[in-house]
């Protein structure tokens, strides 16, 4: 289940680092100590879901997620994690856009339940970890795609790209996007892989289907099309 990329925006550095390590059981992880650049992060539109802390330096948890939600009109799912139990800061968050709210202390058990609860409802984790979209089933524990019963043969990168259009459906996704997805911010290798990759995945997809779903929006990114698949 590495397709997954959560954020942890959390100032407490040893707590920060725990929650990377269970939460890495079930996707890649990335963390942020400090409100501005996790504000930042997130507007990358690349997370799956967010673990947002409230009292942050520079900026509060209230004010990220406001700004997500009402500036950059994001909508991926974030869960907030704080020690403020009252029954307003509830309120608040919830208000604001939270998903879901937990309070610290917190047993691990039950933030991974929520977390992979908020990931199925949001359609980024399927039951037995599969995710199923028109006639394409991708299993993510053992990295295969079927077209109906036709297995579709795609190579490291080209399932991880698979994945994140069958995860994003008709939803437009830059090239910026897709290379800080699969290759990471500080990866020296030029965004024109892009490109190879796309050409490569859509060449299998129309060759095992006839169907050709991933559509260019010349100078935006592009889309993975359910209509296609009807």
């Amino acid at each position: 289940m590495k397709e997954l990329h959560i954020l942890i925006i959390e100032d407490d550095v040893p707590l920060a680092k725990s929650l990377q390590l269970f939460l890495s059981e079930i996707a890649q992880t990335t963390i942020s100590n400090d409100g501005f650049e996790g504000q930042m992060l997130g507007e990358e539109g690349i997370y799956d879901l967010v673990v947002l802390d409230l009292m942050l330096p520079q900026i509060s948890g209230y004010d990220i997620l406001k700004h997500w939600r009402t500036e950059n009109h994001l909508s991926m799912p974030v869960l907030i994690l704080t020690a403020k139990d009252t029954l307003d800061d509830k309120v608040h968050g919830f208000e604001l856009g939270a998903d879901d709210y937990l309070t610290k202390p917190f047993h691990r058990e039950e933030l991974l339940l929520r977390v992979k609860a908020l990931l199925k409802r949001s359609g980024h984790l399927g039951s037995d970890n599969q995710l199923t979209v028109g006639p394409f089933t991708v299993n993510l524990s053992n990295r295969t795609v079927a077209v109906k019963t036709t297995p579709l043969e795609l190579n490291g990168k080209e399932f991880d790209l698979l994945v994140y259009f069958i995860q994003n459906p008709d939803t437009i996704i830059t090239k910026d996007q897709i290379f800080d997805r699969l290759w990471g911010f500080e990866s020296e290798t030029a965004i024109s892989v892009v490109e190879v990759y796309m050409s490569n995945l859509r060449k299998k997809i129309k060759k095992a289907t006839s169907l050709q779903p991933i559509k260019t929006l010349r100078n935006v990114g592009y889309m993975f099309e359910t209509e296609e698949l009807d």
